[in-house]
């Protein structure tokens, strides 16, 4: 280097500092002569300040000259590779400070060339996605570089089947700073059926726009981002197996069971509301069934035996087989009542008999609400809440025996009527009650 004139005053040095280049996480140095042109013997303290101090250091830090020698120091520069230290020209100054004269220090300056290095840190997250038709992936880039760049995202797909948009998409960074890029992966078309299907795609981010040119070790190519993502079907294979499986028992219910139940539940009721037939030749002398009047009612020998409850219209059967000393019998009640009120049906033991009950049937075919008694007699039977059933039957045994003139009794308390198979609610509550058994005469 050239040193400068000699300056003027006691114990002032001679100093110049050439203009050097640096690479951050490199090295570099220049030099600096100092000149004793004083005439005494003088010590010389050097001190580097400024922007460049924190990584620049003088070999050797303090020299001692005699008057008019010389001496030439190193500045070495060791700039770390961090966005921190900006490209560009920053400002390098070293203090020089006499010791036997202070008030003649100097401070000779001189500029720094920093070069730019360009760095990019780039994560995906995730890495593998799942959707119907598309998938969301948060891509985090940072500028480690010392200089501002402009990013750009290259994506890259086999088959060319899925489409990719970034969000924002050539964002512009300055050094150290960073930024989250939202990338959305479409498919073109659905999966309705079958195993998912893996679309795997490769992600490149690079600079754009006009950069200087980077240090030979910088151009070497970014390695991808791999990623994937993962197409689901629309109905899987569960699903398809859960809809046949209630189609199947569906069209049982329709096929098998549900007309078994009605057909079943029809012949109930028949049977429950329908008087049983009398033989032929077991009729009266008057063409009618014994224990049954002209009108229908049940009689006993004398003519008797008709019931109805008070109030109420409530009518009773009945018809008889022989077989024997003893008579198969059965009783029909058929008993209406208005809504809000109680009303009660007999039958009535026939004189010098005894009824021997073995099954009763009772139906409830409209459906109405409210409470049904049965009695034998003085015995209350059971006690039904109408809503509960349509048709229920009772069996025993060992016969349940009436006396003669005793009655079987049921008590209809209405709370609502229901709605038979007309479809229209009817005006009042409607039960039957059958009662079968073996009626037995106790005297010739």
């Amino acid at each position: 280097m050239t040193p400068s004139a000699a300056s003027s005053g006691p114990g002032a040095p001679g100093l110049d500092i050439p203009v050097v280049t640096v690479a951050p996480g490199g090295t570099a140095t220049t030099s600096l002569t100092v000149r004793n042109d004083s005439d005494i013997v003088e010590a010389y303290s050097l001190e580097v300040v400024g922007d460049c101090a924190s990584w620049t250091t003088v070999e050797p830090a303090r020299v001692s000259l005699y008057p008019g020698t010389s001496e030439t120091v190193t500045i070495r520069l060791e700039p770390p590779r961090s966005p921190e230290i900006r490209a560009g020209e920053l400002p390098l100054a070293v203090r020089v400070l006499p010791i036997e004269h202070p008030d003649a220090v100097r401070v000779p300056e001189t500029t720094v060339h920093v070069e730019e290095f360009h760095e990019l840190r780039t994560e995906l997250r995730p890495r593998r996605r799942r959707g119907w038709l598309r998938g969301r992936y948060r891509l985090a880039v940072r500028n480690e570089g010392n200089a501002p760049v402009q990013v750009g995202f290259t994506p890259g797909q086999a088959g060319e089947e899925l489409a990719f948009a970034f969000n924002p998409a050539e964002p512009k960074l300055e050094p150290g700073e960073s930024v989250e890029v939202g990338l959305r992966v479409r498919t073109g078309k659905p999966v309705w059926f079958g195993s998912p299907v893996v679309w795997p795609f490769t992600l490149v981010t690079a600079e754009t726009g006009d950069q200087n040119e980077t240090q030979p070790d910088e151009t070497a190519d970014r390695p991808p981002l791999d990623a994937e993502f993962v197409q689901i079907p629309i109905f899987p294979k569960w699903l398809l197996a859960l809809l046949a499986l209630l189609l199947a028992l569906l069209l049982a219910w329709f096929a098998l069971v549900r007309p078994a139940v009605r057909s079943a539940a029809k012949e109930a009721v028949s049977e429950a509301v329908q008087p049983r037939p009398t033989p032929a030749g077991e009729q009266g002398g008057n063409g009618q069934t014994p224990g049954t009047g002209s009108d229908g009612a049940s009689t006993s020998p004398d003519g008797q035996g008709k019931g109805s409850g008070a109030g109420g219209d409530g009518t009773s059967t009945g018809d008889g087989t022989t077989v024997g000393s003893a008579q198969q019998s059965s009783a029909t009640i058929d008993l209406k009542t208005s809504s809000g009120q109680t009303e009660t049906g007999t039958y009535k033991v026939p004189k010098k008999s005894v009824f021997g009950v073995t099954d009763i049937v009772v139906a409830n075919f409209q459906g109405d609400e409210g409470v049904m008694t049965i009695s034998f007699g003085d015995r209350k039977i059971t006690t039904i809440a109408l809503e509960t059933f349509r048709n229920q039957d009772y069996h025993w045994v060992t016969p349940i025996k009436i006396p003669a003139n005793d009655t079987v009794t049921i008590e209809v308390t209405c709370a609502k009527p229901g709605t038979p198979s007309t479809g229209l609610r009817a005006q009042g509550c409607h039960e039957v009650l059958n009662v079968s058994g073996v009626l037995n005469r106790t005297e010739q």
